[in-house]
Formats: structure tokens, sequence, C-alpha cells
């Protein structure tokens, strides 16, 4: 059976993709977040629920070093055969994270170092090992689109600028906003996605990159750090009518997550690479994305500085990456 590793499989869209996989597609499952009790968790009931294989792997995306032994980790469990038939990476781990700007272990703000960062280079450490017709999906968000109500809603994006994104703050410069940082952050996640499209398609390769838009969801993390009244007024159907009216892209956990999990394993999305796909009002469709997701210069200066910032080694490096 085909594996498919998701990143913050263990709630949300996450899991909702993770049972669709499991009992529709029949994929064995990798689930990897941070927090370990959740994660076991989340597995034994998949385990039960599907009797299929499913490991685990501690793996915060907002640290290089723990990116670093998950990958260490998963490479382990194919030599061993523990993980058989490596057909799917969906970095679907992320979040939004209002308050006061902090910053990572390594020293990057937190927004950029887990929604970008940590994907970047555990993309660099396991491509080399996916089968020849494997698929990595990026979550992205509509959001990064300033023409649209979406990319409005948040915060209009920053330049996708990674040297400056991880260091945002610093030298008593103006922080951008909890708001720009995310969007911006899915900018660059659709600028990952299209980029690595490029340089497998010039490496002979038919691995699929692909970037989903799940739509807005209340309950996922986007909300997760807001005042408690936002949260909850979020998810009301007063405001879901509001913001449907006003063009905002809609999402559900249950059509969002099914739509992940189809968009990386059904067959119908095999020649899929390099677009973009967005569940909306329950519709998945393919569609554009931004005009400045689709600059190659931008998104080939976002790949270098980003392997300068996760301090890639030349033996990290995927050769079908370069």
């Amino acid at each position: 059976m085909p594996t498919a590793l998701i990143t913050g499989g263990h709630a949300g869209i996450g899991l909702e993709c993770a049972k669709q996989l499991a009992s529709r597609s029949r994929y064995n499952l990798v689930l990897a977040g941070r927090s370990m009790e959740q994660i076991n968790a989340t597995a034994q009931q998949l385990r039960t629920a599907y009797d299929i294989r499913i490991s685990t792997l501690e793996l915060d995306t907002s640290s290089l070093s723990s990116v670093r032994d998950a990958a260490t980790k998963f490479r382990a469990m194919l030599d061993t055969g523990e993980v058989a038939s490596f057909e799917a990476l969906l970095c679907n781990a992320g979040g939004y994270f209002g308050g006061p700007l902090s910053y990572s272990k390594d020293g990057y703000e937190t927004t950029f170092a887990t929604n970008c960062l940590g994907h970047f280079l555990l993309i660099e450490l396991l491509t080399e090992r996916m089968g020849d017709n494997g698929r990595i999906v990026f979550t992205a968000s509509g959001t990064h689109d300033p023409d649209t109500a979406d990319g409005k809603m948040v915060g209009i994006v920053a330049e996708p600028d990674a040297i400056a994104l991880a260091n945002d703050g610093r030298d008593g410069k103006k922080p951008l906003s909890a708001g720009k940082r995310y969007s911006t952050s899915k900018l660059c996640t659709i600028l990952y996605a299209y980029e690595l499209h490029r340089r497998l398609r010039r490496a002979g390769s038919s691995i699929a990159s692909i970037a989903f838009d799940p739509g807005a969801v209340p309950q996922t993390g986007l909300l997760r750090t807001m005042p408690k009244p936002v949260q909850w007024l979020a998810k009301t159907r007063f405001m879901k009518w509001i913001t449907k009216r006003v063009g905002v892209t809609q999402g559900s956990i249950s059509f969002s997550g099914a739509s992940l999990a189809k968009v990386a394993a059904d067959p119908a999305y095999r020649n899929a690479s390099g677009r973009y796909f967005q569940s909306n009002n329950g519709a998945l469709s393919d569609t554009r994305s931004s005009k400045l997701s689709y600059d190659e210069q931008r998104a080939l200066k976002l790949w270098n500085d980003s392997k300068t910032l996760v301090r890639l080694q030349p033996n990290e490096e995927s050769v079908q990456l370069r």
C-alpha cells in the first residue's frame, strides 16, 4: 500500500484528510506534529477505524533541528520497511500567530519559520525518497491574493523576501502585522510549490507539486490566537453569510479535508503539478492564484534565500531540486 506523510494530520483539515486517505484511497499514514500525545491518540483511533498501518513522527515545523530529526527518522522507517512506497507528502501544518512578535528557536519570525521554512527543508530532505509518481501538496490560502476578498480580509501581502520575513521586526524596524505575516507566508507557500514544479520537471521527475487552498474554515488554526469573542463570531451562521456575500472563499473541515485527500491521491490529479486548486462552497476547482505568485524571479530568490536560512548542506540537497 502507498504511504502519505501528513504534517498536522491529527486535527482539523489534516485529520479529515487522513480519514479520507485511509478509508477511500487505502493509504498507510505517517502523522507528524508537535504534540505526540495528541498524535498518538489520533493514530490509535485511525488504526482501529480503518485497519491500516499508521506511524507517528514528532515534528515542529518552526524548528530546523526538529525537521532534520524527523526526516532522519522517516528515512529510517523507509529503510527498515516500516514505511513502504512513499507516494505523498502533505505540507499541511501551519498557523496564524497573533499577539506580540515572536521568533523560533533558530531566531526566525515564528510565522515564516512555521509556515514556510520547516516545510521547505522537509521537502529538500525527503524528495529523493519519493516514488516516481509521488505528490507534494502545499496547503495554501486565498489570503495570498490582494485582488480578492480573502486577500483584503487578513492583510495585504508584503514582498515575499525570505531574508526580510525571517528577520521581521529586527534592528528596530516596524514589524508587519500578524495578518500580513500570515498572508505573505501563504504567498511564499505557492511560490515554493510552483518553483518546486519547475525544478522537478527540469530534472526529468514526474513527482507532482500542487498548491491547495482549503478556503476559510473558522474551526482551524487561523482563529486560534484571536480573542474568544472573535472566534465565536466567526463560527456563527450570520458571519458565514456575511463573508460569503463579500466574496470570501468558503471551506469546511469535511469538504476541504476530503478535497485535500483527493488532490493528494486521486488518479484524476496525477498531472496536476504546478497548479492551484481551491475549495469553495462545496466545489473543488482548478483556478488561478495571484499575479505575483507566478513571478519566477521572485520564486527563485525565495528558494535560494530559504536554502541559506535553513543552512542546507550539500549532502542534504535533493539532486532533483538543484
